[in-house]
């Protein structure tokens, strides 16, 4: 931990001297234990979602979406059971479209609930979806990670494991999440088995199923069944499901078959259109808002469908395209000013929202990737959003999981945990005794109130260098990545996998062996 910027509060009102740097490193290691601080609870935002359309304007954007809904329609693909449930709920189909008459999806969302509680293997970690809760999760899906040694390569088991001990010891991050990096070493058949292990197994935060295969949801499903019981699992949220939009405008088979397992079995779904603007939406923010509702009111009510009450979340993956390349860009204003419009589309419908995270292009992390992110994860924020995936870990526009950016994002999302408490405005906070005590003229540094409170008055990052330059320089000129290649180093080495009863784990090894027995690998 020597090689991690010192952050303590300045004493005696001075700088240290240069030959102070290992005092202050022995105070590191002994403050930190070389692991990570206590796990933090979900959010509960005390600050105001900040709302960029007037009710003129979100009631032209519902009126828009009714119209997509009505005459253009949108399609369920190759199911046919899909198709049946709706002709019974009184849409208009035709061969595998659905026109939706004015009204219908908003009358069956009535009855998916506004909040709801995601329940983890150790119930201190369970969360709230939806109000005025946050909960941040880990990248997703991404096929390639940059590694510790700084080589960008395809993904294996062993990177997977290594992100769900991340998550799970990040106190920020309330769930290890998902496809967290898609493990290339494992034949594509069989490694959401060992995925969902790995979740259960090396951590006791809430986490994602497998959505790839309708069959894959059920072995989802199994295993809950066996860390939680088959009632519970019956009766509860327990984990969260990542249904995108084939957008524009279609839902395919892969995604209504993962669907309809979660919701039969009570199971939260996440309808999120994946939207490149320019791409798979119109280049304007109100036409891409525009076809945002309408996917979501058709895929979200379609889960009330399988199952009354189901929980769903309104989720949006907004990016905007380069147009001279077609590359996907992050951090620019368009697609923040789409999110922040959806969000307050979610909190009209009474439906828990998703979307943002800690976005960027860049291939590595720079400052790119930085300015990228951190205006994605402001945006994150003060939109109200409810369940943040990509919060931790994306580079190259989601093809990498990055280690190091992973470090400096979970930073930065204590940062965004602190600005949602908001102002405190306790007797304590209002410093009257202090201001009395100071006087005009002085200095606050050792004054009796700042004595009281210098150890939490600020957020105190493990990353950044705020000290002298000649300190900088004697601990090693060190950029911030480095520094984050030693602070995750340390905390792998310092992990310590959470308490999962061994009757609990054998049952899940016979079930994951007894599965992948009754298939060959298959690698498509």
């Amino acid at each position: 931990m020597s090689d991690v910027t010192d952050q303590d509060a300045v004493e005696g009102g001075g700088r240290r001297s240069r030959g102070e740097g290992r005092g202050a490193a022995a105070r590191r290691a002994s403050r930190t234990g070389g692991g990570a601080g206590p796990s933090l609870p979900y959010i509960q935002r005390k600050i105001r979602e900040y709302e960029v359309l007037d009710e003129e304007g979100l009631q032209l954007i519902e009126r828009n979406a009714d119209t997509i809904l009505e005459e253009i329609g949108i399609e369920f693909r190759d199911d046919a059971e899909a198709l049946e449930l709706w002709k019974q709920a009184g849409a208009d189909v035709r061969g595998q479209r659905v026109h939706f008459p004015k009204g219908l999806c908003r009358e069956l969302l009535k009855t998916a609930p506004s909040e709801f509680t995601w329940h983890a293997r150790n119930p201190a970690r369970s969360a709230q979806v939806g109000g005025k809760a946050t909960i941040f999760a880990p990248v997703y899906g991404p096929p390639f990670v940059r590694d510790l040694e700084g080589v960008r390569r395809y993904a294996t088991i062993e990177d997977f494991r290594n992100f769900v001990k991340l998550a799970y010891m990040a106190p920020s991050i309330h769930s290890s999440g998902g496809t967290v990096c898609e493990p290339v070493d494992i034949p594509v058949n069989k490694r959401h088995l060992d995925m969902v292990y790995s979740h259960i197994k090396y951590s006791d935060k809430p986490f994602m199923g497998s959505v790839t295969a309708p069959e894959r949801a059920e072995d989802t499903i199994a295993m809950a069944k066996i860390v939680f019981g088959d009632e519970f699992v019956e009766n509860n949220c327990v984990t969260l499901n990542l249904i995108n939009a084939n957008s524009p405008m279609v839902f395919d088979e892969t995604m209504v078959g993962a669907l309809k397992v979660y919701a039969r079995h009570n199971q939260a779904c996440v309808l999120s259109p994946f939207i490149l603007s320019g791409a798979m939406s119109p280049v304007t923010v109100a036409g891409t808002l525009t076809q945002i509702l309408a996917e979501v009111l058709a895929g979200a009510s379609f889960t009330q469908l399988i199952r009354k009450g189901a929980p769903v979340l309104f989720g949006t993956f907004a990016a905007s395209i380069s147009m001279q390349s077609g590359a996907p860009t992050f951090g620019t204003p368009e697609p923040s000013l789409v999110s922040y419009g959806a969000a307050q589309l979610a909190r009209r419908l009474k439906l828990p929202f998703r979307t943002g995270g800690s976005l960027c292009g860049s291939k590595v992390p720079d400052a790119q990737a930085a300015h990228e992110s951190a205006n994605t994860l402001n945006m994150t924020l003060l939109a109200g959003t409810n369940f943040v995936l990509h919060a931790a870990g994306w580079l190259e526009g989601g093809l990498v999981s990055s280690y190091e950016k992973f470090m400096i994002d979970q930073d930065q999302l204590g940062m965004m945990q602190k600005m949602a408490e908001g102002v405190d405005l306790s007797e304590n906070a209002q410093a009257l005794d202090a201001i009395r005590e100071v006087g005009p003229g002085s200095h606050y540094l050792g004054c009796a109130h700042t004595q009281a409170n210098f150890q939490t008055a600020f957020y105190r990052s493990p990353l950044a260098d705020n000290n002298s330059y000649e300190q900088w320089e004697v601990e090693g000129e060190k950029r911030i990545e480095q520094r984050a290649n030693a602070l995750c180093r340390s905390w792998l080495e310092h992990y310590e996998a959470p308490y999962l009863d061994p009757a609990i784990d054998d049952a899940l090894k016979a079930f994951i062996d007894q599965r992948k027995d009754s298939m060959p690998d298959a690698f498509t």
